[in-house]
Order: C-alpha cells, then structure tokens, then sequence
C-alpha cells in the first residue's frame, strides 16, 4: 500500500507518463475510440479500488493541495490558445452553426435532467458533462471541481462521455456522404472554399516549458489570493472563472506566442484527472445504462434542435456536424471531421474547437448550477 504523499503522486506520475507514451509512440486504433484520458482515469480508480492508496491524513492534503494548484493553472494555459480574431473570420454560417450548438446542448442537457428526474449528485455529474460537451475533459474537471461533483458520480459522466461521444463521432462521420442530400433538404450554399486561407493560431519556435509553468502557477497563485476576498457561489468556482478571464486576457498579448502551452495544460490535465481517479471507489455500476441512456436523449435532442436551426438558417451539414463536434469531441475529433468534407478544412476544426476551452467553463458552471437547483433530494 502507498502510504506518503511523494510515492502516491510519484505513482500517478508514471501512470500518466504510461498511458501518454502508450497512445502517442503507437499506432493502435484503440486509442482512436478510448482515449488515454479514460484509461488513466479508470486505472486510477481501479487501483484505488483495490486499496493500494492509503486514505491517511498526509495523501488526502497533498490530493487537494495539488488539485487546487493544478486546476486553475491548467485553465490558464489552455486559453493561452485561443484566438478571437481567427475565429471570427470563420464566417456566419458557421458562427450560427456554433452558437446553436452551444445553446442546443444546453438545453438538451436541462430537459433530458428534467426527464430522467436527477438527484442533486447526479444533476452536478451531469453539469461537469455538460462543460466536456461544450468544451472537452478540462472544462469537465474545472465544472466538476466548482459544483462539488464526488469522484464515484465524476465517474459515472467520465464513463457517459467516453461511450456516447464515441457513438457521436461515429454517426456524423458515417454522414458525410449524404451531405448533398441534406445541402438541398436544408437550401444551404456551400461556399466552404475561402475558410482553406483561415490559419490555426499556431506558436512557432522553441518550447519554453519551465516560462508557462512558472506563469501558470502565478496565475493559480493569484486566483487563490483573488478568491479569499471575493466568492463567487464558491471558492472553486471564483478560482476557475479568475483563471479563464486571465488565461483570455493574456491571449490578447505576446504570451498566447509562447510555444508549449498546450502540451504542459494536457500534463496538468491528465494528473489531475489520476488524482480524482485515485480518490474513486466504486463498489457498483448499478445504473450506469441509465446515465449513458440519459446522455443518448441528450446527443438525439440535440441532434433534433440542430437540425431544424439549420433549416432555418439554411445552413450546411459540414457546417453544423463541425460545430456539433467541436463541442462534444474538442480538438482531437473536430479536425478529424473536417479533414473528411477537404483536408483544408483541418484548422477550421481546430479554431472551432479551441473555443470550446472558454465557453465550456462558463456554460458548464451555467448549466450545472441549474441542473443542481431542478434536482430532487
């Protein structure tokens, strides 16, 4: 049994070090349909499971020292990334495509909570799933950690997420054929040619690792400070909004340049979801089918909204599936999809997807909050 505060964060080190190496350094098609996010989260909890983390004093005070340093710095970094003036270039056919997809899964998410009659455990899980689904896993952690979500229900939507997205992913590739048919049901124009000039907001240039860590924690450390004197419906919740709004003020400046933000965010991503992990022990999955069978309403509902605003708009299916999957599938599927209509199309993907890092928080806490107040006891 791991008993000290340096073995137990040394152990989820090398997990995380594990399963990154594994899903980058081979070209197994598994990684394609469970990324390596689910396995070091279900590794974790597993390991948790079987006792080999002690529960002592010593290992639950680094647990939350490190997530409460962690979290805010991984915000930071992640919208060091994003770029306004890109994105809205992107013209107003997938403007709208993305606005609707925001508020479609937003309201998806409420009336399927609604339906299903969620306890208020549940209603926070679901909140933390909304925030993947608008965003991706760090704007789930980051509304998971603001609403309270305990590590067995974050389970529970990890699980929901991994399963439905992956169905998502699937329908809208199988799509694409039929985007001519459905380019005449919908009256739409495609003029998707000139978004092939739109670049990615892409840093050049050597990594400047230790620069963006020293920033990232600086930032953590002022959120902190930030939160002892003001609160906003909580503690964590200050700290993951004074991060956002810092991490889009400084894309504003020179820093959004600095090469390798995204991959210290994704390190900080991947402990902390091996330290919620660890914190996991689940005795069943009794009940399970039912959240996954929830989250399918959810993806239907959507799906439904989406398709009539596109009638309405007359809007395009690469258009509309881009944007729906930019939000439930972030920057590892969004390119993937555009890359099928035109591998031009890549960047449009990314721009996309990179946004869901700030909207994915704000809408995440949005929706948690009044999932959690319609939830019954």
């Amino acid at each position: 049994m791991i008993t000290t505060p340096l073995t137990y964060l040394f152990t989820l080190a090398l997990l995380v070090a594990f399963f990154h190496l594994l899903s980058t350094k081979t070209s197994w098609k598994f990684f394609e349909y469970v990324p390596a996010v689910v396995l070091i989260y279900a590794t974790a909890m597993l390991m948790a499971s079987l006792g080999l983390f002690s529960q002592n004093d010593a290992i639950n005070a680094i647990y939350k020292l490190t997530k409460t340093n962690l979290l805010p710095a991984m915000l930071f970094l992640m919208l060091l990334e994003v770029d306004f003036r890109h994105f809205f270039k992107l013209g107003k056919s997938l403007i709208i495509a993305y606005i609707l997809a925001v508020v479609s899964i937003a309201f998806a998410f409420i009336a399927v909570a609604l339906l299903f009659d969620f306890n208020k455990e549940m209603a926070a899980a679901f909140g933390a799933l909304s925030g993947s689904w608008m965003g991706g896993t760090a704007n789930m952690v980051a509304v998971g950690s603001a609403l309270g979500v305990n590590e067995d229900a974050f389970a529970y939507a990890l699980v929901v997420d991994s399963v439905d997205y992956t169905l998502w992913v699937m329908l809208l590739l199988f799509l694409v054929p039929f985007a001519k048919i459905f380019n005449r049901f919908t009256k739409s124009e495609e003029k998707l040619a000139y978004l092939s000039e739109i670049g990615c907001a892409c840093s050049m240039g050597a990594k400047r690792y230790w620069l963006l860590i020293a920033m990232a924690l600086f930032v953590s450390l002022l959120s902190q400070l930030f939160a002892q004197y003001f609160t906003l419906l909580n503690t964590t919740t200050t700290m993951v909004v004074t991060a956002s709004l810092l991490g889009v003020a400084a894309s504003f400046t020179p820093l959004r340049n600095v090469n390798g933000s995204s991959e210290v965010a994704t390190t900080m991503l991947y402990i902390l979801i091996a330290l919620i992990g660890s914190h996991a022990v689940i005795d069943d999955f009794s009940g399970l089918g039912l959240y996954v069978l929830a989250g399918v309403f959810i993806l239907v509902l959507h799906a439904c909204i989406m398709i009539v605003g596109a009638k309405i708009f007359r809007l395009d299916l690469f258009s509309i599936s881009v944007a729906s999957l930019s939000n439930i599938g972030g920057v590892a599927s969004a390119p993937i999809l555009a890359a099928t209509y035109d591998k031009k199309l890549v960047s449009v993907g990314v721009l996309m997807a990179i946004m869901g890092y700030l909207i994915g928080t704000f809408g995440g806490l949005v929706v948690g909050e009044v999932l959690v107040n319609l939830s019954s006891n």
